[in-house]
């Protein structure tokens, strides 16, 4: 427990950032990973970063989304979140995605967004942004690693530099442990099952510091 003890002592040292620019890209469906978003936006803040909160277009047919409450009411309450573009991502510093898991991997909206970089990977602006993830699912094992690994999978091909929370602060064991990003279990009530908040904004400000880092080395 010394070298762990040691990594939370580190991560309670870290000085307030500053000039760091964050995007958090999120898709929700049921409203938890709008949340997450918001307390990543948080955490971020608190860390002197100037946050940009935007969601990825919606696919779902309009037909599909007014039989379901939960989705309707999410819809509503985010229709005035701007929604990400490429030019969001080559503005950003750092990015944090949050999205459900849909079989194992990331929801199709997140998936669709991530596609039309092109443009942005061909001239290589994704290179060296520091990237990190956060999802849900609707049972502790319903593929919430899984997810995040296949997220980063095209942050690599990106040549982006991915910031995991692994194990640097107590609170990671408190939301549930996962080393690759914050997930949360969300009960059939729609409610999260986990308090994941505090390990949220962790995540949050660890990205921001590990961008501020790659920024101060390119200088």
């Amino acid at each position: 427990m010394g070298f762990l003890n040691n990594l939370f002592k580190k991560s309670k040292e870290t000085k307030k950032m500053s000039n760091t620019k964050l995007a958090v890209v999120f898709y929700s469906m049921g409203g938890t990973n709008y949340e997450m978003a918001k307390w990543a936006a948080e955490g971020a803040k608190e860390a002197g970063a100037e946050v940009r909160v935007l969601k990825v277009q919606e696919l779902a047919p309009e037909s599909v989304i007014a039989a379901n409450e939960g989705w309707k009411a999410t819809v509503e309450a985010t229709k005035d979140v701007p929604v990400a573009t490429s030019e969001d991502l080559e503005w950003a510093d750092a990015i944090i995605f949050s999205v459900p898991t849909r079989f194992g991997n990331m929801a199709s909206q997140m998936k669709q967004f991530l596609d039309i970089q092109g443009g942005l990977w061909a001239t290589g602006k994704t290179v060296n942004k520091v990237v990190s993830a956060m999802t849900s699912a609707q049972n502790p094992h319903g593929g919430q690693e899984a997810t995040l690994l296949s997220l980063y999978t095209s942050m690599m091909h990106w040549g982006a530099i991915i910031a995991t929370p692994g194990y640097t602060d107590p609170v990671i064991f408190g939301a549930g442990g996962n080393p690759y990003g914050t997930s949360v279990t969300v009960g059939q009530d729609g409610k999260m099952i986990e308090d994941v908040e505090a390990a949220v904004k962790h995540q949050a400000k660890r990205t921001v510091t590990v961008a501020e880092w790659v920024k101060k080395g390119n200088q």
